[in-house]
């Protein structure tokens, strides 16, 4: 952690979403660091929250975006903290980057690869920093993973292999009845989900580039071909819902819970709340909204819920990436990493093991880290790493101190289309037609 006496940096959050609200918490637990400016936000429970929890001026608080990006309105901050739905990332950093805020931009970056390309084309002209959000590319152990192959403890790496284990009822909630549900409303699953983990292994594989991509996958399950007999559209009024993993009762309403993914149905939790309270808005919005539909019923979704990732690199050196949406595990990557003269294994956590196979024995790695990563717990503590990065790089003008720069976040970006150009086409794809 930097001293207290660096510059006080100064933001604006434009989406006070879920994500929104966990970067900005960064302004709550130091404010000598990072102060918070302006929302711009649509739902008016959402604006009037952040704005007393932050003590916003009335005048700094918005309902459009677009209204921060005018002509008429001065730069009122330093940054831009984006985290708006995944459509809007490329017009609302296009036009605030042009206004020379410095720009945190939530993943992805856009949803079609021309757009990925142009925000980073413009943010240089502009002379902004950019970071995007590959918030894993943070965590100690994942660095530890870096170290380790940068010193060469497993000899020569040969192959990675990464899953990312969903969780069935989290791919329920997010994928079939949430913002990422269908294609052309947000994106595909694997770049909303999965350029965090593509990134992570363009992030190790480095300096080697990656060539050829294939992939497969599809969606296997929450479709109507699968709907029990008996099942209605809502799980509140359902004769079946009780042998369903899936029913949002047991997802929203069993246990008392007033933070995600109950937040998300009921984001004007007021902190005096109590749980009987916050449960009758959520029978509302399981009455009435789409997470209360049923998986296998009209909640409109298209993309895959399991989908493999193959890659190669110039060296030869080769990856596989799974995504799965049926898992017991949310979100626990595991990562197994092979070298001529070892092996990493990382199972989530903050726990690396290596094999060397001279010796024949294991060495455990812990890199934990309570340097201030508990104020913000997302993904493991890494939307912390993140924030203090970008904050740091600002506040010192040192783009370096970004771990995901315009670049690199592009290329992975680029392999996730070139993957799914390559399921959806059933081929294998070449980078080079993607640059």
């Amino acid at each position: 952690m930097e001293s207290d006496a660096y510059r006080q940096i100064t933001g604006i959050i434009v989406g006070g979403g879920n994500r929104g609200q966990n970067y900005a918490e960064y302004a709550r637990h130091l404010p000598n660091r990072f102060r918070l400016i302006a929302i711009a936000e649509p739902r008016i429970s959402v604006r009037k929250k952040i704005q007393k929890l932050y003590s916003l001026e009335d005048k700094y608080v918005y309902d459009d975006w677009r209204r921060l990006a005018d002509s008429n309105v001065e730069r009122l901050a330093d940054c831009a903290l984006i985290t708006l739905p995944d459509r809007e990332h490329y017009e609302a950093t296009i036009q605030l980057a042009k206004k020379g805020y410095h720009i945190l931009l939530e993943k992805p970056m856009a949803t079609k690869l021309e757009h990925c390309k142009e925000i980073v084309q413009v943010c240089r002209d502009n002379n902004v920093i950019l970071a995007v959000c590959h918030v894993l590319r943070y965590l100690p152990v994942v660095r530890k993973i870096r170290e380790l192959l940068d010193n060469n403890v497993i000899g020569k790496l040969i192959s990675i292999q990464h899953i990312e284990p969903v969780g069935f009822w989290h791919f329920a909630h997010s994928f079939v009845r949430g913002n990422w549900h269908n294609e052309n409303e947000s994106c595909f699953s694997l770049l909303a989900k999965c350029c965090h983990d593509l990134d992570l292994i363009q992030y190790w594989m480095q300096p080697r580039r990656c060539t050829d991509i294939s992939s497969f996958g599809k969606l296997m399950h929450f479709n109507s071909e699968n709907k029990p007999k008996g099942a209605s559209d809502r799980c509140l009024t359902c004769a079946v819902e009780s042998t369903c993993p899936y029913s949002a009762k047991k997802i929203y309403l069993e246990t008392p819970n007033r933070h995600w993914p109950v937040s998300v149905l009921v984001p004007d939790i007021e902190d005096n709340e109590n749980w009987d309270q916050i449960k009758s808005k959520v029978i509302h919005a399981l009455e009435n909204g789409p997470y209360g539909k049923c998986v296998y019923g009209d909640c409109n979704n298209d993309v895959v819920d399991q989908q493999v990732v193959i890659l190669n690199f110039d060296d030869g050196a080769t990856a596989t990436m799974q995504m799965v949406a049926f898992t017991e595990e949310v979100c626990q990557r595991t990562s197994r990493i092979f070298g001529t003269h070892g092996e990493l294994t990382w199972k989530g956590g903050d726990t690396l093991v290596h094999y060397d196979f001279l010796t024949q024995k294991r060495t455990v790695y812990d890199e934990t880290d309570f340097s201030g990563a508990g104020v913000m717990s997302g993904h493991g503590g890494a939307d912390f790493f993140a924030m203090d990065s970008f904050i740091r790089a600002l506040s010192l003008n040192k783009p370096e101190l970004i771990g995901t720069g315009p670049e690199d976040s592009l290329i992975s970006h680029i392999i996730a289309f070139a993957a799914e150009t390559a399921r959806k086409e059933n081929r294998v794809c070449k980078i080079d037609e993607f640059l």
